[in-house]
C-alpha cells in the first residue's frame, strides 16, 4: 500500500490533539459471556483478526511535503499484540472505559487499540475500541469493529466478518523547492489565523453567547463515561404517533435528559438552549471503505428550555429539517469543510487556535453512529448484548453523546469532562426517565 496523504480534515483531527486532550473516538461493546474464560478468548481472536484486516496496520507519519502535512504507512513492526490488551477484571464498565479513554493512543504506532474488559461477576466481559479521529470517521470506526466480530446470519448461520479495504492511492509526496520555505510558512499562518477569524465571525453571528453554564466549565483531561438504553419498538411507536424520523425522536429525548439533569443538579434549564454539533457523512451510502473522514454537520439550538417532550421534539424536528433543507455543506454547521481551506502548515501552526474556536460554535456533540446489518454480533461465541459509541472530546468541551441502535434498543454512550461532568451518571438517568415520559406522553 502507497503511502496515503492525510486530509485536511484528518490533519485538523491529527494536529489539535495535546497529551492533556486525545482524540480518539470509542465503542464499548458489552457481551454476555458464553463460559469462563471468554474474554481471554476473545482477546486472543481479537489479535489473530487484527493481523489480517487491511488499515489496522497503518500509522501517520509527517512527510516532507506538503509542508506540515503527514500520511498514513505500513508500519513495518505492526504487531496486534502490541494494539490488543486484556484487563484485569473490572465492575463498571462504564466507568474503566472512561479511564481508558483519557489515555492518548501511541502515536508512533497505528492509532488504535482494542482493551478486553472481564467482567468481575464471570458472566458478562466487554471490549472498549478505539481509534484516533485523524485514522477514522465514526463509519469507518464501525467498519473496522464489525471486521473483527463475528455476524449471525438468518437462520442462524455465522455470516463471515468482512474487512474494509482501505482507499489505494499514488499520490506523490514531492519535495517543495527550499528557496520558497520561508513564503510557504509565512503564507500558512496567515491562512490559518484567516481560517479561525472567519469561523468565530461565522458563529458569533450565527448563534450569539453560550447559554448553558453546565456545559462551559473549564475541561480538563480526565474523562467519564456512561450509558443509557432506550427501547426501540417503544421510539418507533412514537414515530408512529407524532410523524418525524427516528433520529429526531433521538436528540429529543437528549434534550429532554438535559433539562432534567440541569434542573437536577441546581442549574435551572430556563432560557437554556444548548448548541448541538451533529456530523453528518458525507460518504457514499453503504460505503466505509476509504481511510480517515468523509464529515460535515448540521448545528441545532436544543429546545431544553421547553417544559413539554411534544414541543421539545417538535423544535428538533423544525431545527434539523431546515439544517436538511440548507444541505450538510452550507450552514454555520459545515465549518469542519473550513479545514480544506487551510495549508497543512496552518493545521501544524494553527491546529492549538483551530480547537478552542471550536468552543465559539458548539456546546456539545451528538453523534449518530449506524451498525449497518450488525444484528446478532458475536466475538468468540458470546453475544453483543449492548452497544455504546463514544464520541470525542475536542478540547474546551466537556460532553458528548454517541447513539446507536442495535437489535431492538437504543443505547447512548455519554464521554465527559469527568472534573466538570462529575454526575454523568445522573444525565444517564435522565435520558431514560425522558424517553419513557415521551412513551406516555404519546400513548404509546
Amino acid at each position: 500500500m502507497a503511502p496515503e496523504l492525510l486530509t485536511p480534515l484528518d490533519l485538523a483531527f491529527w494536529n489539535i490533539e495535546s497529551s492533556g486532550h486525545p482524540l480518539h473516538m470509542g465503542g464499548l461493546f458489552v457481551f454476555d459471556a458464553d463460559s469462563p474464560d471468554a474474554a481471554e478468548r476473545a482477546a486472543g481472536l481479537l489479535v489473530a483478526r487484527a493481523a489480517r484486516i487491511p488499515g489496522l496496520n497503518t500509522r501517520i507519519r509527517p512527510v516532507l511535503y506538503p509542508l506540515g502535512s503527514a500520511a498514513r504507512h505500513v508500519a513495518p513492526d505492526y504487531d496486534p499484540l502490541d494494539h490488543v490488551h486484556l484487563a484485569e477484571p473490572v465492575r463498571d464498565f462504564h466507568a474503566a472505559a472512561g479511564v481508558l479513554m483519557q489515555q492518548p493512543l501511541e502515536r508512533g504506532r497505528p492509532p488504535w487499540a482494542a482493551h478486553v474488559l472481564p467482567g468481575e461477576e464471570g458472566t458478562s466481559f466487554a471490549v472498549l475500541f478505539t481509534f484516533h479521529h485523524a485514522h477514522a470517521d465514526g463509519m469507518r470506526a464501525a467498519s473496522y469493529v464489525l471486521s473483527l466480530l463475528d455476524r449471525v446470519a438468518v437462520g442462524g448461520a455465522p455470516a463471515p466478518a468482512g474487512a474494509p479495504r482501505p482507499r489505494e492511492t499514488g499520490s506523490a509526496l514531492r519535495l517543495p523547492d527550499p528557496r520558497k520555505l520561508p513564503g510557504l510558512v509565512r503564507d500558512a499562518v496567515t491562512d490559518a489565523g484567516r481560517a479561525v477569524s472567519i469561523s468565530s465571525a461565522m458563529a458569533r453571528a450565527a448563534w450569539g453567547v453560550r447559554s448553558s453554564p453546565a456545559l462551559t466549565s473549564r475541561a480538563t483531561g480526565a474523562r467519564r463515561a456512561d450509558g443509557a438504553v432506550v427501547g426501540l419498538r417503544e421510539v418507533n411507536r412514537v414515530r408512529e404517533a407524532t410523524g418525524g424520523t427516528v433520529n429526531d425522536i433521538l436528540l429529543a429525548v437528549v434534550a429532554g435528559g438535559l433539562r432534567r439533569w440541569l434542573d437536577k443538579r441546581g442549574d435551572g434549564s430556563d432560557g437554556v438552549q444548548p448548541r448541538a454539533l451533529v456530523p453528518v457523512s458525507l460518504r457514499d451510502p453503504g460505503d466505509a471503505s476509504a481511510s480517515g473522514n468523509r464529515l460535515s454537520g448540521y448545528l441545532a439550538r436544543l429546545p431544553v428550555d421547553k417544559a413539554e417532550p411534544l414541543a421539545r421534539l417538535r423544535a428538533v424536528r423544525e431545527a434539523m429539517e431546515r439544517n436538511k433543507q440548507a444541505g450538510p455543506a452550507d450552514g454555520p454547521g459545515a465549518a469542519a469543510l473550513l479545514a480544506d481551506a487551510i495549508p497543512p502548515l496552518g493545521h501544524r501552526f494553527g491546529g492549538g487556535l483551530i480547537a478552542r474556536s471550536g468552543r465559539l460554535f458548539y456546546d456539545l456533540l451528538i453523534s449518530s453512529v449506524p451498525l449497518r446489518g450488525a444484528d446478532g454480533l458475536r466475538l468468540a461465541g458470546s453475544p453483543v448484548r449492548e452497544a455504546y459509541p463514544l464520541a470525542p472530546l475536542a478540547p474546551g468541551q466537556s460532553l458528548a453523546v454517541g447513539i446507536t441502535t442495535y437489535e431492538d434498543r437504543v443505547c447512548y454512550g455519554l464521554l465527559a469532562d469527568a472534573v466538570a461532568v462529575p454526575d454523568l451518571d445522573v444525565l444517564a438517568r435522565s435520558i431514560t426517565e425522558e424517553a419513557a415520559e415521551l412513551v406516555a406522553v404519546c400513548g404509546a
